[in-house]
């Protein structure tokens, strides 16, 4: 029987010259990886968008609605928090066939609207429930107040619950940015090539350098949460109630 040939360890200079060659070539092809991370964050503000102004009416119903609007906002977001993403946006770009949308200086293709509008209404779902749980954290008795001073029902939701709720709601929007730009990731499924989706190409031409690869975008999605984090942080901190308000 033959021997097999045995392979050549590498040496150290050999090893050195490898990782070399593997980050040059991630650097050779960052512009293409930013590109995806562009769309990434593009795909993440008009999702949160779409989110917060279906979601927060939407909570608000569910606070303040009549018995009937009541049980189908709560059906529809059962529905759609119990669907994965991955259907959603392939019912969006494949069944109901969204459109795309002149915006003037640039077109949105159907594969771009159907997955803002599938990530929208997805967190639209879970944005509503945060928005509930804010508003029904504000005492009765002050939207009664508002009543006793004159205010209609809508008045007094609007000007005392509201803009309190908004700044409550602070540190379960920023979970649901996280979420959403992770979720950005799926979206592979109707053919976008976010930032994930682009890093996989890189894969496939040259697999030497998946770790490095992997380690660049694994920053760049760091960068994007902490700095989000971070702002919204500020943001918090800025509108936060004072203690003396909240009772």
């Amino acid at each position: 029987m033959g021997t097999s040939a045995a392979v050549p360890a590498l040496t150290a200079v050999d090893l050195a010259q490898v990782l070399t060659d593997d980050w040059q070539f991630v650097f050779n092809n960052a512009g293409y990886l930013l590109e995806g991370a562009a769309l990434t964050v593009g795909l993440t503000i008009a999702s949160l968008l779409v989110g917060f102004l279906v979601g927060f009416p939407a909570g608000a119903v569910e606070v303040y609605g009549g018995t009937w609007s009541k049980r189908a906002v709560e059906s529809v977001g059962v529905v759609l928090r119990g669907t994965p993403l991955v259907v959603i946006l392939v019912i969006m770009y494949f069944v109901v066939g969204v459109p795309s949308i002149g915006m003037g200086v640039a077109t949105l293709s159907g594969a771009v609207t159907s997955a803002i509008l599938g990530l929208g209404l997805r967190s639209a779902a879970y944005q509503s429930q945060i928005f509930r749980a804010s508003l029904q954290s504000i005492d009765e008795g002050q939207l009664e107040a508002g009543r006793a001073l004159g205010m209609s029902q809508f008045e007094a939701v609007r000007h005392i619950a509201v803009p309190q709720a908004l700044r409550r709601s602070v540190p379960g929007f920023q979970n649901e940015m996280t979420i959403v730009l992770k979720d950005t990731s799926i979206v592979f499924a109707i053919g976008l090539a976010e930032l994930l989706t682009r890093s996989y190409d890189l894969f496939v031409e040259q697999t030497t350098a998946v770790l490095e690869v992997i380690i660049f975008i694994s920053a760049i999605y760091f960068v994007l949460t902490f700095t989000t984090n971070r702002a919204l942080d500020h943001l918090e901190d800025y509108y936060a109630i004072p203690s003396g308000e909240q009772t």
